[in-house]
């Protein structure tokens, strides 16, 4: 149900642009306040106004704030090309494809690791909310590789400590633009929502801490080949502290890639695949690792630049 909310441009936000303020005082997105604002439900001392209008300390506003999103349920169907290297008691261990959200989210209504598993007749852990259960850590929708779900409650609370402990071993394969410098190296670089609300994440000041290691395995004429291993584990790390050096993955538009190489390769998503996963098996308390081959389309795109160099 939607909420009527009255008050006052505070001074603090005198000369900001509309939907710049009402992003700021009500937790909103930038896309999401000049959505509101494009259909009416922000008026500013009784008028409907534009979303790059500047506003005026003591401004009234009036907004209709949109209800809740509610939480989305999995749906249990089964996910072609999602392969199970590994189930026992406690954990069930996929090899997710491209164009598969971990679980359901407001806004995704593609195919889910979680859906998935249940849809082919995959018992998992009932921790977390329902959206979640059993899902202990993510791969972005268009980044292939290896993922570990909990199938007892026990392995789900061990394998949530271990994530958050950083007990785990978490290595991709990013091919990335040009040639970082140095060849090996580190970034720590804080990482939190990119100020435009757009949906990307960023380098930000005050951010969550995010450590990434990374290591040139195959350097070619005009991109890199890279082993990165994960310290933190923050939406779009790799993309970002990548992007941030100025070599984005090759074919991540989203934060810069040029797309005229990813054309030439014939890449449609960022160049990334978890390509394994160790930790501490939740029953028998032993090291296992996990690993993945690349999927056609990034073999196919490794092949094509190894052509050109």
């Amino acid at each position: 149900m939607s909420e009527q909310r009255s008050l006052p441009v505070p001074d603090g936000l005198a000369g900001e642009r509309l939907d710049a303020a009402i992003s700021r005082l009500f937790g909103l997105s930038r896309t999401r306040a000049a959505e509101m604002i494009g259909s009416g439900d922000v008026l500013v001392d009784g008028t409907a106004a534009a979303k790059s209008d500047r506003v005026h300390a003591g401004a009234w506003l009036d907004v209709t704030l949109p209800p809740p999103p509610t939480a989305p349920v999995p749906v249990a169907e089964p996910v072609p090309g999602m392969r199970v290297l590994h189930e026992d008691d406690d954990i069930v261990v996929v090899d997710k494809p491209i164009g598969v959200a971990a679980h359901p989210t407001v806004g995704w209504n593609g195919p889910t690791v979680l859906g998935g598993l249940l849809g082919s007749g995959h018992r998992v852990a009932t921790s977390g909310a329902a959206e979640r259960q059993g899902i202990v850590h993510r791969l972005d929708a268009n980044t292939s590789g290896v993922m570990v779900v909990a199938k007892s409650e026990g392995a789900y609370s061990w394998l949530k400590r271990a994530f958050k402990e950083r007990t785990v071993e978490k290595r991709y394969h990013a091919l990335v633009q040009g040639h970082p410098d140095p060849l090996r190296g580190t970034v720590d670089a804080p990482i939190d929502r990119h100020p435009s609300g757009d949906g990307r994440f960023a380098v930000v000041a005050g951010g969550k801490p995010s450590v990434t290691h990374y290591d040139t395995v195959e350097a070619f004429r005009a991109a890199s080949l890279l082993d990165i291993r994960l310290e933190t584990g923050r939406t779009h790390q790799i993309r970002v502290h990548m992007a941030a050096l100025r070599h984005p993955c090759v074919g991540d538009l989203l934060y810069g890639a040029d797309p005229t190489l990813a054309a030439r390769l014939g890449v449609t998503r960022q160049w990334l695949h978890a390509v394994s996963l160790a930790f501490e098996h939740p029953g028998t308390g032993e090291w296992v690792a996990f690993t993945s081959d690349y999927p056609a389309d990034l073999d196919a795109a490794l092949t094509a630049v190894r052509g050109e160099s």
